[in-house]
């Protein structure tokens, strides 16, 4: 049924917001210091203070700067925090801008991949329309990174250290768009107009080619070898020469990054809890490894997380940064802001309800850096950013328990924490997830 606004109905609303004094109130508050400042809850910033029972990473932060590379230096962060323990160094830090290069030229043969496996389809397919939506972004998960990491190995940050555009990734994504798009129209053209399988492989190759050097003069041309050198904490000095990235990470890093699964809460009655999924169209190469995710009880995924904790390791988790977040002081918790008081209405929603409306759904990575326990309960988490020092304590924020229930959606823990019903469920056949699912990591990241 069709209702149009007309002038009596604002009106009405007119006089009934001003006949309540509360509104005015709520008015002068909002107009002078902004929504977030005027519903800001003091309270809840001295409860979620920086002291925890549980402690295992105090490192220096990295800063993923303006790009959407947080699960990135996420994932980087858990190997860098090995690496420290392993050699007994302090803040070691993993060049970020290597792997990127190599996760933009991989996304650029996946979409051309894509583009032929869709040719047959109408341009305006939702399948085409996704694919050309964004060719290629900065966004992914854990899986991916474990398949660039095995192929390309890992390098110190002085050996491939920031560019501009890897640091501000905007410019150099808008002209690779720009190209792959154009590319995907030579593509569907050839394929439709059957050119050989010879031909059409020629021409991706030549166009890697251009890619290649469209990633080399913005971020950088990758090494070949690299020298592996520290100081450790008692003045050592230590150098591996001549190692290839592959080799860094097969010999010098004690860690194995197939031995972590993921993790998620997502309580919709589409993805049932103790089931693994896949998305579709959610990879980063072709013949990479695909996300792949086992759907738990919060209770558990709180569980499995404490475990890692108190085996001294942090974990890698991704969430919905976007709520409840106060980025300067560092503070994530579901009363951090009074909206409802404020506005005098509720958001009643569901975890669930907000996932499946596209309300809140996995934005940013970060790691999970320790936890503080009351009676055998956690109350609240330390969490390491990617957003330099300058936020929170000195780059560390604080998520409190509620907060971690509604808008985190996955963790990844070492496989030996799992129960051997988990293990068993995270073999088993996955369902597949159409692409437009909100777990599909092309959702861009902060």
């Amino acid at each position: 049924m069709s209702r149009p606004l007309t002038s009596e109905r604002i009106n009405e609303m007119k006089k009934e917001f001003n006949s309540n004094r509360g509104n005015q109130v709520a008015q002068t508050a909002a107009t002078t210091n902004g929504l977030f400042k005027a519903a800001e809850n003091i309270r809840s910033i001295d409860d979620n203070n920086f002291n925890f029972s549980i402690d295992v990473d105090t490192h220096q932060v990295t800063n993923q700067r303006h790009s959407g590379r947080c699960w990135m230096f996420s994932c980087l962060n858990v190997i860098r925090f090995q690496i420290e323990k392993q050699y007994n160094i302090e803040n070691f830090e993993l060049s970020q801008n290597y792997l990127f290069f190599y996760d933009k030229l991989e996304k650029a043969n996946y979409f051309y991949q894509n583009i032929l496996d869709t040719s047959g389809e109408e341009l305006s397919s939702r399948d085409v329309q996704f694919l050309l939506n964004s060719p290629q972004q900065d966004g992914g998960d854990w899986n991916l990174i474990i398949s660039l990491v095995e192929k390309y190995g890992v390098v110190p940050k002085y050996e491939m250290d920031e560019s501009s555009c890897s640091m501000d990734s905007t410019e150099l994504n808008t002209l690779l768009n720009r190209k792959l798009r154009a590319d995907a129209i030579v593509l569907r053209r050839m394929m439709n107009s059957n050119k050989t399988n010879d031909e059409i492989k020629s021409f991706i190759d030549e166009q890697l080619v251009e890619v290649y050097r469209i990633l080399s003069i913005a971020l950088g041309t990758p090494p070949e070898t690299i020298n592996f050198t520290f100081r450790n904490k008692d003045k050592k000095y230590t150098s591996y020469q001549n190692l290839t990235p592959v080799e860094m990470y097969q010999k010098y890093v004690d860690i194995d990054l197939n031995d972590y699964a993921i993790i998620i809460n997502v309580p919709t009655e589409s993805m049932p809890f103790d089931q693994t999924f896949e998305v579709e169209l959610s990879g980063n190469m072709v013949d990479g490894k695909p996300n792949r995710y086992l759907n738990v009880e919060m209770d558990e995924l709180k569980k499995l997380t404490i475990k890692q904790l108190k085996s001294g390791e942090p974990v890698w988790f991704a969430c919905d940064v976007l709520k409840h977040f106060d980025r300067q002081k560092g503070i994530m918790s579901d009363s951090l802001y009074k909206f409802k008081e404020l506005f005098d209405l509720d958001f009643n929603m569901t975890k669930g309800e907000r996932f499946n409306y596209r309300e809140s759904l996995p934005t940013h990575a970060m790691v999970i850096a320790g936890v503080n326990i009351v009676d055998d309960k956690p109350t609240k988490w330390k969490v390491e950013n990617s957003w330099g020092d300058t936020i929170g304590d000195k780059g560390f924020c604080v998520m409190d328990d509620k907060w971690m229930t509604d808008y985190l959606f996955e963790v990844v823990v070492r496989k030996e924490f799992l129960t051997d019903t988990q293990r068993a469920n995270l073999d088993k056949d996955a369902t597949v997830l159409p692409f437009w699912n909100p777990m599909n990591p092309i959702t861009p990241m902060i």
